[in-house]
């Protein structure tokens, strides 16, 4: 029998605590291609996850598979230098995992990033997405089964899951510095095949800006366990499915991802004390 939420926490908290430091204030999980604003660390302590109790290890392309703690733009910070995602067959409790440490360490406010194609025409590839709301269609929530009352709530709000005070505050340092952030919804599938042209205009009429494999499995643990949640989305891809679409490759996928990573690392420079 699996051990209980509450108890799954506790063990990966205990596992790393000669090694935790200070509380944290903010959580980061790093996506596809994103891993260099790990870099911009100062005095971090990287742990693989391998060594973090009941922690599945990243198999991703571009995921380094680890937890630095340390100082980012001036805060304490937990980064995870890479995801888990369903495609590598995790259960989404094992994804979930990631979060509830992050809020374990301290974390108040949780910033999300990933790479996504754009559903919406008028993205283009380099650009970034402000998350406002996410479309769950990868069929799996991380809540499913016994709750832990522990840890939150059995039917926890998801309304408002990107927190509107945070997101207030991305798009006001934006236009101070004359960014181009875009806003949308971020539909989250299974993967790992990319979607079809029908299913692409599929997600856009279903109201999806963006789409991509991860998010918003932890977006529904973080709700769960009281942290304030950030999302951005990378947008690596033209995905609208008109006649016009050309095949994607994780090579332009990786290459644009970093391209709107550099955006998006300017951006956090001034938001992440503010969270």
């Amino acid at each position: 029998m699996s051990l209980p939420l509450g108890a799954r926490i506790a063990a990966a908290r205990a596992s790393i605590a000669g090694r935790a430091g200070a509380p944290v204030a903010v959580g980061l999980v790093l996506g596809s291609g994103l891993g260099a604003l790990a870099e911009r660390m100062r005095g971090a302590v990287a742990i693989p996850y391998g060594e973090i109790a009941g922690m599945p290890v990243s198999t991703a392309p571009g995921h380094a598979g680890q937890l630095l703690l340390g100082e980012l733009f001036g805060t304490r910070c937990a980064l995870m230098q890479g995801r888990l995602h369903l495609y590598e067959g995790w259960a989404a409790a094992d994804i979930a995992l990631p979060i509830y440490l992050l809020k374990a360490l301290g974390a108040r406010s949780l910033v999300v990033t990933n790479a996504a194609g754009a559903l919406n025409p008028a993205f283009a590839p380099g650009e970034v997405m402000l998350i406002e709301d996410h479309i769950n269609l990868t069929g799996a929530n991380p809540l499913t089964g016994p709750n832990d009352e522990s840890v939150g709530l059995r039917f926890p709000d998801m309304s408002r899951a990107y927190d509107p005070e945070l997101r207030a505050r991305a798009k006001e340092i934006s236009l101070r510095h004359n960014f181009a952030l875009k806003s949308g919804i971020y539909a989250g599938i299974c993967g790992p095949s990319l979607e079809t042209s029908a299913e692409r205009r599929f997600l856009r009429a279903a109201g999806g800006d963006a789409v991509g494999m991860s998010t918003v499995i932890e977006v529904i643990a973080a709700a769960h366990c009281g942290l304030r949640v950030l999302g951005f989305s990378a947008i690596t891809n033209a995905a609208a499915g008109g006649p016009d679409q050309q095949p994607d490759t994780i090579e332009e996928v990786l290459e644009n991802a970093a391209v709107a990573g550099l955006k998006m690392a300017a951006l956090l420079e001034e938001l992440v004390p503010r969270l």
